[in-house]
């Protein structure tokens, strides 16, 4: 779990200086029970002297019939003796009390030290000894070791949407669930925040139990949990490492930090194939691992040296053929990739928190080249998810079309789908604050999400975009066609014109014109091209506005658009 992190499992290690007390004082405590015992005994010698020296002495007055006195100083030493005894023997009974007092404490502190407080469980620190031990004694007895790391999927959404309090109780009922399916030998630990780990002997022949053990317990947690707060759902991700696998040298075994290390590659790889599953460790997922490292760095100093840039696909009025926009494709200009589709970068720079930043910069030199454009033609920009979750990403476009002096009335921001789920409130605030300013909304991709009716009557889209996936199945899947047919009917009941994205060839085309009037878009008209190839096809069609400085431009923004950014 990345951000809001619950109460964290490791307690904190007791410092070398408390660790190197603790001798001298068990060594000042073992001195003070020595002198105490010396002073004990050396009292009941002196006791037993002067007693029998009293005793004799009473013995002689009955005898003697009271004749003779008692000597004082004996009567007092005795008594001092009496005292002394006592003394000491409250002293050896408090000192026992502390010494068991003391041993109390120090199991109490290395419990938390080696136990998570919410959970139960061990803890990171704890775990990678004790699983090194299940190795060493699974290896004498000839069976295999399965580390198996456990994430939450989303967790940091219940955090979020209903506080940390119901994320506790969470992770505490995980692990409950969890328990109740181990065997008596397994090992369970939270690593942190929302990771589990669990540590399992078993047969190397029979590698499909620990699948079948998996499987359950993915299916055991996947069940709601009933809270105060309503019912909650949450899946998981799973990755397993063995201790010994078919990629290792033969008769090498890993130990707890490799283990640890590929258990978490093969969880990853469960959740970039879709969560809520599992997989075991293999090679590659850690050379692939290692590359995506490689883009990610790759991916943050191309950001701050300019190396994406924006490539253009033309749009065109199907009807009568005219080119009416283009829709801003990025690009990744890598100098050891060549040209990398964004496909491949957006995911990743949507993860590692560089897609406001990259995408902005696009934006910037997308209003740079289009305002060169002829003034009827549109730009179309499309918005990350990620993006939508900035509550300042209206005022950061309206500021970057002011600074740019590019018409706010020319632009489309195409909005997915997905975006309507993760916030509906926020992403209605963002798209009427937009389309106030005279900037248009598209909803992108339409087909393949989960809008409702009701979302489309709410929000206020200008237009709908058909996903490409309905409109090359168009010639060969009669199913295509009835969908693209029910789209164009429902964006005509609501006033919504269309544009089909993904026309590929002459057939598609044919089919798409006979079903009514709308934009389209697709390699038949073109590969995407960057921003010089679209300025001399322009310029050829003396559709290219030149400016003759960048003052005058500026001063071509009207004073109405100023006040209102």
């Amino acid at each position: 779990m990345t951000g809001g992190e619950n109460l964290e499992p490791d307690a904190a290690p007791a410092s070398a200086n408390a660790d190197e007390a603790r001798p001298a004082r068990s060594l000042r405590a073992e001195k003070r029970d020595l002198i105490a015992l010396g002073l004990a005994a050396a009292a009941i010698i002196m006791f037993v002297g002067t007693g029998g020296r009293m005793v004799s002495q009473f013995v002689r007055n009955i005898i003697t019939d009271g004749a003779n006195s008692v000597d004082p100083m004996v009567a007092s030493t005795l008594l001092l003796n009496v005292a002394l005894i006592i003394f000491i023997m409250r002293r050896h009974t408090d000192l026992t009390r502390e010494v068991a007092e003391r041993r109390k404490a120090e199991r109490r502190a290395r419990q938390l030290a080696d136990i998570d407080p919410l959970t139960g469980c061990l803890n990171r620190r704890s775990i990678a000894p004790a699983t090194d031990q299940l190795v060493g004694e699974a290896n004498r007895s000839r069976r295999g070791v399965a580390f198996i790391m456990i994430d939450l999927d989303n967790f940091k959404q219940v955090n979020d949407l209903h506080g940390h309090q119901a994320g506790d109780e969470i992770l505490m009922q995980v692990a409950s669930r969890i328990r109740a399916l181990m065997p008596r030998d397994a090992l369970l630990a939270r690593l942190g925040g929302d990771e589990f780990a669990i540590v399992q002997s078993y047969d190397r022949m029979l590698p499909e139990r620990i699948d079948q053990f998996v499987t359950r317990i993915i299916d055991s947690v996947a069940q709601p949990f009933n809270l105060d707060c309503g019912a909650i759902e949450i899946t998981m991700s799973v990755g397993i490492a063995a201790d010994r696998d078919d990629f290792s040298v033969p008769g090498e075994r890993y130990d707890a930090q490799a283990l640890i290390h590929k258990a978490d590659i093969a969880m990853y790889e469960a959740k970039k194939q879709g969560k809520n599953r599992h997989f075991w460790f293999e090679a590659p997922m850690e050379n692939e691992l290692r590359f995506r490292g490689q883009l990610e760095s790759a991916i943050r100093s191309g950001v701050k040296d300019g190396e994406f840039v924006p490539f253009y696909e033309q749009q065109v009025d199907l009807e009568t053929g005219e080119l009416v926009g283009f829709e801003m494709l990025a690009r990744w200009l890598s100098p050891e990739h060549g040209i990398v589709s964004p496909d491949v970068f957006i995911p990743i720079a949507e993860e590692i928190g560089v897609i406001g930043e990259l995408s902005e910069g696009l934006i910037r030199q997308a209003f740079k080249d289009a305002n060169e454009w002829d003034p009827a033609l549109t730009l179309s920009v499309n918005i990350s998810p990620v993006q939508l979750r900035d509550p300042w990403f209206s005022q950061k476009i309206l500021k970057m079309l002011v600074e740019s002096g590019f018409p706010a009335e020319r632009l489309d921001l195409e909005v997915t789908e997905s975006c309507l789920h993760e916030n509906i409130g926020v992403v209605r605030s963002m798209i009427t604050s937009l389309k106030n300013q005279g900037v248009r909304i598209s909803l992108d991709d339409f087909g393949t999400g989960y809008s409702s009716l009701a979302q489309l009557r709410s929000l206020p889209f200008d237009r709908i975009k058909i996903d490409r996936s309905f409109v090359s199945d168009i010639g060969e899947d009669e199913n295509g066609a009835k969908i693209i047919n029910a789209i164009i009917s429902l964006g005509d009941g609501l006033s919504m014109p269309i544009t089909a994205e993904g026309i590929e060839n002459d057939s598609i085309l044919t089919a798409l014109r006979k079903m009514g009037s709308m934009k389209g878009q697709g390699y038949h008209y073109g590969m995407p091209e960057n921003a010089t190839a679209v300025r001399e096809r322009l310029q050829a069609a003396g559709r290219i506005v030149e400016r003759a400085t960048e003052q005058d431009a500026a001063g071509a923004i009207p004073e109405e658009r100023k006040s209102r950014a």
